[in-house]
């Protein structure tokens, strides 16, 4: 069968032309080198994509010690953040213990019950989650990822040194609300320095990486294969998410060890001191990471396009509001097309297409509306299955 097809485009006002169409296309070869424009030396051909082994790249050490920042990270935050700090809220002080450990019992410390508990890791769960819109944000406007993220580990050692505040003798012992109160700062800290860290440390994975297209090399072997962006990082990432793995898992079941046998404040430094290896890795990442400048953020042009779109279409009346949103021209009333240069806002820069991927983007988005109902039945089971042990020993 030809590589060339015919199809028909109309326009408006003209009349039915055939057109040339290639239907055969590679997914990784631009059309310049198609056409035989400029062709790179190691591109394959028809017949090497067709039939030679596809393989991964090489993964540089730089990728590794980016994995390694990640899994101290998730380290420090699930062994300190998840489980701990559930049993810390809930269960009581043990008779005798200045520390919050019980090797024969059960360890806590503000004995604010499970209802207390529950709330507050609901609430950390959010803010955990939420705030990375802003820490992408940040990053994709003003600091460029590799800054965002040291900034964002400085504040998470802050977070962390106070959630250590919160559990050392002194204070532990104390009435509970000084020992809240420390917790409750620790925990709003950390959150803001997940938020920085957590968006960009897999785009910063990414951009390490050399290999943009289909490549044909030849093994040591002698065999010919053809080198796959798309293979090179899904092993990147098969890698990325071991790392994060091993550090959460770990994290979670050393510390609840910690806090049980020695005490919380051990259970808050040990993730504290790992998080501390993650400057020194960032330090000598600097000058050898490709670190991408700032390029510009389209969540804030997107949500004010959004509102302002919204102008007009509300209604006391709430069958009325949905009419007006679903009426047909929620969009087409935003387009720069739709005003003149006197009546368009100075902020709206874009163009009519912009506009239509907004539309796209949101549509596809629309399905995320029902997570967090999900996820707040979801995450009641944690609270319940750490209690659900103590509850059944009485």
């Amino acid at each position: 069968m030809s590589a060339w097809d015919t199809i028909e485009q109309s326009h408006p006002g003209t009349q039915l032309r055939d057109t040339p169409y290639e239907m055969k296309y590679y997914e990784d070869i631009s059309l310049d080198e198609k056409r035989g424009i400029q062709p790179r030396p190691d591109a394959p051909t028809d017949e090497e994509l067709q039939t030679l082994r596809r393989v991964s790249d090489h993964i540089p050490f730089k990728l590794f010690t980016i994995a390694f920042v990640e899994l101290c990270e998730r380290f420090s935050y699930y062994g300190s953040v998840i489980v701990v700090i559930t049993n810390f809220i809930q269960q009581p002080l043990p008779p005798g213990s200045t520390t919050g450990a019980a090797p024969n019992g059960q360890p806590g410390a503000l004995g604010m019950g499970q209802q207390a508990s529950t709330g507050i890791t609901t609430f950390n769960q959010f803010w955990q989650y939420f705030m990375p819109l802003f820490g992408a944000w940040v990053a994709d406007k003003y600091w460029g990822r590799y800054k965002t993220i040291c900034i964002s580990i400085a504040i998470d050692l802050v977070g962390h040194f106070i959630l250590i505040a919160a559990a050392v003798p002194p204070v532990i012992t104390k009435p509970a609300g000084n020992s809240l109160a420390a917790l409750l700062v620790g925990m709003i800290t950390i959150g803001f320095a997940t938020g920085g860290f957590k968006p960009n440390i897999s785009p910063l994975i990414t951009e390490q990486l050399d290999i943009e297209h289909l490549s044909v090399r030849t093994l040591p072997s002698g065999e010919k294969v053809i080198v796959d962006p798309a293979i090179t990082i899904n092993r990147v990432y098969n890698w990325f998410y071991l790392f994060i793995n091993v550090g959460a898992l770990v994290g979670q079941i050393s510390m609840v060890y910690a806090e049980k046998y020695v005490g919380f404040w051990l259970s808050f430094a040990l993730p504290t001191c790992m998080l501390a290896l993650c400057p020194l890795v960032m330090w000598w990442g600097k000058g050898r990471y490709r670190a991408a400048p700032p390029a510009g953020s389209v969540l804030g042009p997107a949500i004010r396009t959004f509102l302002y779109a919204q102008k007009g279409r509300w209604s006391i009346n709430p069958v009325r509001t949905w009419k007006n949103m679903h009426d047909g021209t929620f969009w087409d009333s935003v387009k720069p097309s739709h005003y003149s240069d006197a009546t368009r806002p100075k902020w709206m820069t874009f163009d009519d297409a912009w506009v239509d991927e907004l539309r796209r983007g949101f549509a596809a988005c629309a399905v995320f509306s029902w997570y967090p109902i999900y996820w707040l039945s979801y995450n009641q089971r944690k609270p319940l299955l750490l209690s659900f042990p103590l509850l059944a020993r009485r």
